[in-house]
Parts: structure tokens; C-alpha cells; sequence
């Protein structure tokens, strides 16, 4: 790294942190006030991290390190979901804290909420639908504005004015047919040319396509993951990458990755994580998907240390072709009490794969290396803020989880944020058929929810096998959906076994049934407040959602094993037989690790389309009347605490602070102020 990049963070480190030694402190539930704020479709919490006072010196060091490298890469994942995104926020920002503008006018207010709106979504595009969001302020307020701020604020480059500036702007926001869709997953179309995210320049579906393909080696055991970490452009007619890597692509962001890391490894708890962080820094400063896989291997081996963390290229749900990685960063540590189950779930992880419902010839003989443990988030960052999964699972790439494991996660103090914050809304008293329903919810719902998680990432995405010769990337767009359904079926199908009992996972035998009636509401009725009317389904995890419970529903045609009844003009999900559910979801389940392992993508695409897509309009307008009478967004978001640590005149770390108190536009104009390393400066 250039001695000037290390010096100027030295310096950031001492002048941000006090002298004197600070101490944690976790406010009991009761006493925590989770909600933000709210807008649009979103409501924005904050999340307790409970015990961190009972972490040791050095721990507290590392974990405060590691959550600065993972606020580093947040412009990476702007750029990433779209070529515009960064210079978007900055012109916004700089409007939104302009004192001379006038924040009573309409035209302002709409402002605001379209920037609260790119902050959760990391740019224009919803964070789920991947719609392009429509502003509501007008054009000629937007250019006189952006005219009326001083050029030092503005995203100038070279040669750049304020008129060619806005010519490049203006379209993308204002305009619906420019990059309407972040993620396009229509059948049919060149989803590479009509997507917006930014991970192709000039290429076409076919042509990045047939670029990977040339680069595979067929029947090659241990596979990279080409393409996770790089951009796919046409320069003068020839496709090539631009790798994402220290001296490449995002080169200014991970520096400062690498510099925090390398901190971080001068602190950590022991060799195996220190190798691990090592071969991460290789990885940015090389951009080598082999040291990738290096990498993968020592962390996941890695179940001794009590801090971990999730820090880079990990996940394909941004790109239409599911290969290129976008950057994430969660910093957590070992909930020990409650990793005693998830203990138990990977103990028994061969007995589950024995009896589950699919084919022998795709089970895996000898289940290896699953570890599973909940976690209490520390610090979100890049493609996990201010929206969060619940539950992890990684590596992806199947070979290392076959030959050294997975490790799996549930994230039980944003589970206990999102419980809390749901306590007297009146969402399930609006939707659940009866009494019954609604008694095992409140009842149940927080511990299955939890359950399904961890057999969810545990097991299910563990589970399984392909078959020799089968390429990862076979199913192609349709292979997120298929993954997430494999992984949901296998913990739902194990939810109502008497093993439950047996192990201790569930004391009362009819506790599943909470997770079945609410699931099922969800993935037929309730998930569709999160879709505009006249659209279709195209996020993966929502399509996984629907395929599950509409195939159940279909199926259930003559046994009425599920059904959707009405009642005083309104629909519900009533169900009639849980265990003929049960029964139908090992069927379905079988099918689809049929489809995964053999690579079939005539029957993915099939029974995607037929089951995961489409949206009936009018129970879509029910729904939406009835959710709109609750007054509650859809979607929840996050404010991250703020961390301080101190330091003694030696420069020796002496303890670490927490406060819970930031709001969520303060926090997102300090990152843009302190941790945007790809944004034009003047």
C-alpha cells in the first residue's frame, strides 16, 4: 500500500478516538427504542448488540477494525448497481445540505424522500424489485438546484460542466425507459443489455455468455467462480474484465479495505484467523479467484474464533446472469447461548441428509465441516446495509462446501429488532384465517422463524449434491431462485419431523404449524405488498416464496390439503392438513435437488415460470387495500451503532464505545462524508 494512504489513516484513527478508555454498555430490551424512522415502503431500526461488554480487550480491537474495513466498500456496491449511482448520491447530498435551499418547499420533501430511498437501496433501483424509482420532485427544480450549487460540490470530471453533467443525469433519473430495471429477469429478453446494474459495458447476454464458458475447464474438480470479482466490457471490439483488485478496478476503496484488515490481522485471536484475513488482503491486492478459494477454505475452517466476519465479493442476486459478486461486509461474533441449537442441527447434519425426502443418487454420502452458530451483527456494510438477510450460509461454491463445509448463521438480535418492532401492528390480525392461527403466530412464530433459519442455511443450502460433470452455472438465471427454494423446502419439510422433539428444537409438537401458516400467507398473499400493481415477481427470494407455496396450492387442488378461502369479501390462506403439506413439500423438494443436481434448466425455467412469476391482479389489489388500511412499510432497514475506540498517547488500544443514537440521514451524510473513496473530490 503507498506510505501516504497508511499515514492519512493513521491519522484518521487517532484524531476520531479519544484518549480515555471507554466502556459498552446494553440497553435491555424493554428499555431500547428500535424504529427510526419511516417512509415510502420502508421502516428503519436500530438493532442491539447484546453482551459485547463481555468481549475480551483484544476482541473488542479486532471487531472495531474489521468494522471500519466494512464500511470501506461502500461506494463499491453503488457503482456496482449502476454506473451512475455515485455521482447520483453525491449531487442529491450536496442539494439536501445546500442551507440555501428551502426544506418547507414540496419539491425539497420529495427530494428528501428519493434520497432516503437511494440510501436504502444503494442506488435508484429498489433494493428488492429492482424498479427504477420514479421522483416525485420536479425537472426544472432538480437542474436549478444542481445549477445553484458551487462546483466543488458537484461529481465534476475532467472537462466535465455543470450542462454535460446534467445531459448524463437527467435522463437516468427522470426519464423511465433509461435503466429501468436494476436486475431484469424477463424470459425472453437480452437480460445483460437491459439490465442496469453495472457489471457489463458493451456486451451482449451471448457474449458474456460464451466469454465464461471458454474459460471453464470441464470436469475440473475444485471450479472457479469466474467472474465473481471483475467487470465484463468490449474495448475496441474484444471482451475482456477489468478485475476489481488493489491497482484495478475499486482500487481507492479496497486500499483502505486492505489497511483496515491488515490491522485487523495484527489483532486476531488466534493463526487460523490470521491466515484467513492474510489470504483475504492477498485476494484484494491480487484479484486471484484462486486465492479466493484459499481463502474460503481457511475461514470456513475457522470455527474456533469467536469474532467473524463476511467481507468482500460474495453474493450473485445482482447480476441478471448470476456469476459477478457483489460486495458485503457483516462483522459479528458467537452468541453462545443460543448456538447451542444450531449446535445440535450440525451434529445431526448426516441424519438429516440420510432422511431427507430427495433421490439417494443426489444426497451427499458424507456430510463434511457443517458448522452452524447464531450471531449477534455488529456492523453492516456494503450489500448487507441498511437491508440485512437473517441468515447466512457461505462459501458458495460447491466444491469447498463438499470437500471442507459451510459455515451457517442466524443474526438473532436483528431478528429480535424486527420482532419487536412488528409487537401490536395488526398485520397478522388482518390476515391470519382464525384465532388458532393467530394464537400459534404469537406464540410461536419468533422461535420457528428462528428454527427455519438455521435449517434453512444449516442444512438445506448444505445438503445435497451434483452430479459429476455438472456445471455450477447450469441453471443459469434461474439458478438463485432454485437455490433458495431447495435451501426454504429442506427446513421446512424437517420443521414438523419428530425429530424436532427428539433434539429439543421444539418443546410444543404443533409449534411448526406457526411457521407453515405464516409462511404460506406470505409466499401466496402478504409478500405481494412488496409488488407494484400490474408487475411481476423477479426478486429470487420472493419467486422461491411463491414457487413453494403456489406449488403446494396447486397441488392441494383435490386433497385440499391448502387452500385459499373467503370470508366477508376477503381472501385467506386456510390450512386444512399440515401434514399432507408436509407431505407435498418432500415432493416438492425431491424435484427441485433433482433439478439443482442434474443441472436441468428446461425444467428450472418451467417450473420457475409456471409457479414463482405471475401474480393474479385482483388478489394483488386486495391485498394492497388491505395492507394500505395497517399503515406498516413492507420492507425494514437498519441504522448501524456508532463505535469509538480509544487509545492511549502510545497509540495503544484501551477500550471501545457504543451508541445507539445516530439517525438515519446523519448516518448516511457522515459515511458519504468519511468513507467514499471512489466519489470525485476537488
Amino acid at each position: 500500500m503507498k506510505k501516504s494512504i497508511v499515514m492519512a489513516m493513521t491519522a484518521l484513527v487517532l484524531a476520531s478516538c479519544g484518549a480515555n478508555k471507554q466502556t459498552l454498555t446494553t440497553p435491555a430490551i424493554e428499555d431500547f427504542n428500535y424504529t427510526v424512522e419511516q417512509f415510502a415502503d420502508l421502516q428503519i431500526l436500530r438493532y442491539r448488540v447484546p453482551e459485547i461488554e463481555q468481549l475480551s480487550l483484544q476482541q473488542q480491537e479486532l471487531l472495531y477494525y474489521l468494522t471500519e474495513a466494512a464500511l470501506q466498500g461502500r461506494d463499491i456496491l453503488y457503482d456496482q448497481n449502476g454506473k451512475y449511482n455515485l455521482a447520483i448520491r453525491q449531487v442529491l447530498e450536496a442539494i439536501y445540505t445546500d442551507p440555501k435551499q428551502d426544506k418547507t418547499s414540496a419539491d425539497f420533501k420529495a427530494l428528501e424522500l428519493y434520497l432516503k430511498r437511494v440510501w436504502v437501496s444503494n442506488g435508484i433501483h429498489h433494493h428488492y424489485g429492482g424498479d427504477k424509482f420514479v421522483p416525485t420532485f420536479s425537472q426544472n427544480y432538480f437542474e436549478t438546484a444542481v445549477k445553484a450549487l458551487p462546483t466543488e460540490k458537484l461529481p465534476l470530471r475532467d472537462g466535465e460542466t455543470v450542462d454535460t453533467l446534467l445531459a448524463t443525469l437527467v435522463p437516468v433519473i427522470f426519464d423511465p425507459t433509461v435503466d429501468a430495471k436494476r436486475v431484469n429477469q424477463e424470459a425472453g429478453a437480452d437480460l445483460v443489455l437491459t439490465s442496469a446494474c453495472n457489471y457489463y459495458d458493451g456486451v451482449t447476454q451471448v457474449e458474456a455468455e460464451d466469454f465464461y464458458a471458454k474459460m471453464k475447464v470441464k470436469n475440473d474438480p475444485e471450479p472457479i467462480s469466474y467472474g465473481l470479482n471483475s467487470k465484463l466490457v468490449k474495448k475496441d471490439g474484444v471482451v475482456q474484465e477489468e478485475v476489481y483488485k488493489v491497482g484495478g478496478l475499486y482500487s481507492a476503496a479496497l486500499e483502505k479495505v486492505v489497511y483496515w484488515l491488515e490491522k485487523a490481522k495484527a489483532v486476531a485471536e488466534n493463526d487460523q484467523q490470521r491466515g484467513a484475513i492474510q489470504k483475504l488482503i492477498d485476494f484484494n491486492q491480487t484479484g486471484n479467484l484462486k486465492t479466493f478459494d484459499e481463502y474460503a477454505i481457511l475461514w470456513v475452517e475457522d470455527t474456533a474464533s469467536t469474532i467473524d466476519f463476511v467481507n468482500g465479493f460474495t453474493e450473485t442476486y445482482g447480476d441478471p446472469l448470476g456469476m459477478k459478486a457483489s460486495w458485503e461486509s457483516l462483522i459479528n461474533f458467537k452468541n453462545v447461548e443460543a448456538s447451542k441449537r444450531t449446535t445440535i442441527i450440525s451434529d445431526n447434519a448426516q441424519w438429516f441428509e440420510n432422511h431427507s425426502p430427495v433421490a439417494n443418487e443426489f444426497k451427499k454420502e458424507k456430510v463434511k465441516g457443517v458448522t452452524a452458530k447464531v450471531i449477534t451483527a455488529a456492523m453492516l456494510g456494503g450489500d448487507c446495509y441498511p437491508t440485512s438477510p437473517i441468515g447466512i450460509n457461505l462459501p458458495n461454491a460447491n466444491w469447498i462446501r463438499a470437500a471442507h463445509g459451510s459455515k451457517s448463521v442466524t443474526i438473532e438480535n436483528l431478528t429480535e429488532a424486527y420482532d419487536q418492532a412488528s409487537h401490536g401492528n395488526g398485520f397478522r390480525d388482518e390476515f391470519a384465517w382464525s384465532k388458532t392461527e393467530l394464537d400459534w403466530m404469537n406464540t410461536h412464530e419468533m422461535q420457528t422463524d428462528n428454527l427455519h433459519t438455521d435449517l434453512h442455511e444449516c442444512l438445506g443450502h448444505g445438503s445435497g449434491k451434483l452430479l459429476p460433470g455438472v456445471d455450477a452455472d447450469a441453471l443459469k438465471a434461474y439458478g438463485a431462485t432454485i437455490e433458495e427454494a431447495r435451501a426454504d423446502l429442506f427446513g421446512l419439510y424437517f420443521m414438523a419431523d419428530p425429530m424436532m422433539q427428539k433434539l429439543g428444537l421444539l418443546t410444543n409438537p404443533d409449534a411448526y404449524k406457526a411457521q407453515y401458516y405464516s409462511y404460506f400467507m406470505n409466499g401466496l398473499m402478504t409478500q405481494l405488498t412488496r409488488i407494484e400493481p400490474g408487475k411481476n415477481i423477479e426478486e429470487s427470494h420472493m419467486r422461491n416464496r411463491q414457487l413453494i407455496a403456489n406449488w403446494v396450492l396447486q397441488k392441494s387442488a383435490t386433497d385440499k390439503a391448502v387452500e385459499l378461502r373467503v370470508r366477508d369479501g376477503k381472501t385467506y390462506v386456510v390450512i386444512n392438513d399440515y401434514k399432507l403439506v408436509q407431505k407435498h413439500l418432500g415432493e416438492l423438494l425431491a424435484e427441485i435437488q433433482r433439478i439443482k443436481s442434474t443441472g436441468d434448466y428446461a425444467a428450472a425455467q418451467k417450473i420457475v415460470e409456471d409457479y414463482a412469476v405471475k401474480v393474479d391482479p385482483k388478489l394483488h389489489a386486495e391485498v394492497l387495500a388491505r395492507y394500505e388500511k395497517l399503515k406498516i412499510a413492507p420492507y425494514k432497514g437498519f441504522v448501524n451503532p456508532v463505535y469509538k475506540a480509544s487509545f492511549d498517547k502510545n497509540g495503544k488500544f484501551t477500550g471501545l464505545s457504543i451508541d445507539y443514537t445516530e439517525g438515519y440521514a446523519e448516518q448516511h451524510l457522515r459515511y458519504s462524508r468519511d468513507y467514499s473513496p471512489l466519489t470525485v473530490k476537488h
